[in-house]
């Protein structure tokens, strides 16, 4: 059976995946992660068996490496038939030029990439809480699209209720309306700050055992369907087998990267066996992993806007995960107290950088060249890209300018449909962008929106969760649910 262990602690506790996924977080705070000695691995010719096969069995593949002493055959292959119905959420790699190609994770309900994993991770969670006759309430906190994924794909669920945190004034519209239009056991809250304090709020209640016992009368109510939820991390190690499926022969992995999910699938990936050349993480002007790449100091400073709005992320919650697996070791520092994050981002292990480096090309796509990327997609191949994905194709021009690189395959992951950015789509084009089918019948929906209204405190290293919002989320929690 593959065991997990905290990042905080890997020669601590070790758990089984449910156990995981039902924690989110673990009690020190610490991520979920595997031993990178025992992440399972493939076969040269499992692999190519691999190529023809739907989205649903490669899944399977992959996934039963980790889960099939927890699930029954059957089982797993019934609920990933059911996540990845090619009814609901086609994939497509699309072939650009003889060195590019698109991977289109961009059609299901909500027309984003964290459909994938957020379908996973709701079917995963019901089946283990309806096998255990519990209850969970998922606490998430999105920048874009994460919140949207998650609620649509929990909404409904029997045996889960679902609380999203989303930066006020700092998602699209149609954005929010994914989440603040479903309702039922969906509550979408929009809070006065940045995506990190959203994050850490989410954080903080996960690691609150004490509220949370006084409010459900179970400490262990809450998870988390974030990047730090493992529930998460497993389902993005599939896109990149998928890739290859349809590809053939080994690749350059292109990833738009905000919280580095995607990211850390693909190295998880690499580790099965995969045959990735190297991958590339593409950020917007957050730039801190790049220089960390290049100075070794990791420096945490105050978000910055971007079109590629999902990844306005200046502390990513997979970094640790990413540190942990090159033998490092990184744990935000809090106060002995409140469990409020002072300190995030600290590093008392450094990482084999230089393993990193081997496998990872990163850097940074600022503002403008987002929209000049989009522009230069459409003008030469009339692809429309979203300021993500922008991000993604830049970045893998940038490392094919590379004399040596120039001729190997790249893949970009594509994570959001374009016309959920209709303003900076025709601003890049000068053309409106379609909007999906679905995010025209949210639009005139009725929201239910609830309101953290206290303010983050503002520091050095931007904004931070103040204690206020702490305690007015928690009221209102209370209030809901007590």
């Amino acid at each position: 059976m593959v065991l997990f262990y905290s990042t905080n602690s890997c020669d601590g506790e070790k758990v089984n995946f449910e156990q995981a996924l039902l924690r989110g977080l673990a009690p020190d705070y610490g991520l979920y992660m595997v031993g990178r000695s025992e992440i399972p691995k493939f076969s040269q010719e499992e692999l190519q068996e691999m190529k023809g096969k739907s989205y649903s069995q490669i899944a399977y593949n992959v996934l039963s490496k980790f889960l099939i002493d927890e699930i029954p055959e059957a089982d797993l292959k019934s609920l990933l038939d059911d996540a990845y119905d090619e009814e609901i959420i086609p994939t497509e790699v699309q072939q650009i030029s003889d060195t590019i190609r698109i991977m289109w994770l961009t059609k299901g309900p909500t027309y984003s990439f964290k459909d994938y994993a957020a379908r996973f991770f709701g079917r995963t969670l019901n089946y283990f809480l309806k096998k255990r006759g519990l209850r969970r309430v998922v606490v998430v906190a999105t920048s874009g699209d994460t919140g949207g994924a998650v609620a649509d794909a929990l909404h409904g669920l029997d045996s889960v209720d679902n609380i999203v945190f989303f930066p006020k004034g700092a998602v699209s519209e149609g954005q929010r309306k994914q989440m603040t239009t479903l309702r039922d056991n969906v509550y979408a809250f929009e809070v006065n700050g940045d995506f990190d304090v959203c994050q850490s709020l989410a954080k903080n209640l996960l690691g609150d055992k004490e509220f949370v016992g006084e409010v459900f009368e179970d400490e262990q109510r809450l998870t988390s369907a974030n990047s730090i939820s493992v529930g998460r991390l497993l389902p993005q190690a599939v896109y990149p087998f998928y890739a290859y499926s349809k590809v053939g022969e080994e690749f350059v992995a292109s990833i738009p990267s905000g919280n580095f999910g995607d990211m850390m699938g693909t190295v998880v990936a690499k580790e099965m066996g995969l045959p990735v050349k190297k991958i590339i993480c593409g950020v917007n002007e957050n730039r801190e992993f790049p220089d960390f790449l290049k100075t070794g100091e990791y420096i945490v400073n105050p978000s910055i806007k971007s079109p590629s709005s999902a990844m306005i992320v200046s502390h990513p919650s997979n970094l640790a995960r990413l540190i942990d697996f090159y033998d490092g070791h990184m744990y935000d520092e809090r106060d002995a107290g409140t469990k409020k994050v002072t300190n995030p981002g600290m590093i008392d292990k450094m990482p084999n950088v230089e393993a990193m480096k081997e496998d990872i090309y990163s850097m940074s796509i600022d503002n403008d060249t987002h929209y000049s990327t989009m522009k230069k997609a459409y003008d030469e191949f009339g692809v429309v890209l979203d300021p993500h994905g922008s991000v993604g194709w830049k970045a893998l021009e940038i490392y094919h300018s590379k004399t040596e690189n120039a001729n190997e395959i790249g893949v970009i992951y594509e994570t959001a449909d374009p016309g959920k950015f209709p303003v900076d789509v025709e601003k890049a084009i000068m053309q409106v962008p379609m909007v999906p089918k679905r995010m025209q019948e949210q639009k005139g929906a009725e929201e239910r929106i609830f309101s953290i209204e206290n303010k983050s405190d503002k520091t050095a290293q931007g904004l931070k969760l103040s204690d206020s919002q702490i305690s007015e989320a928690k009221q209102k929690i209370k209030e809901l649910f007590a």
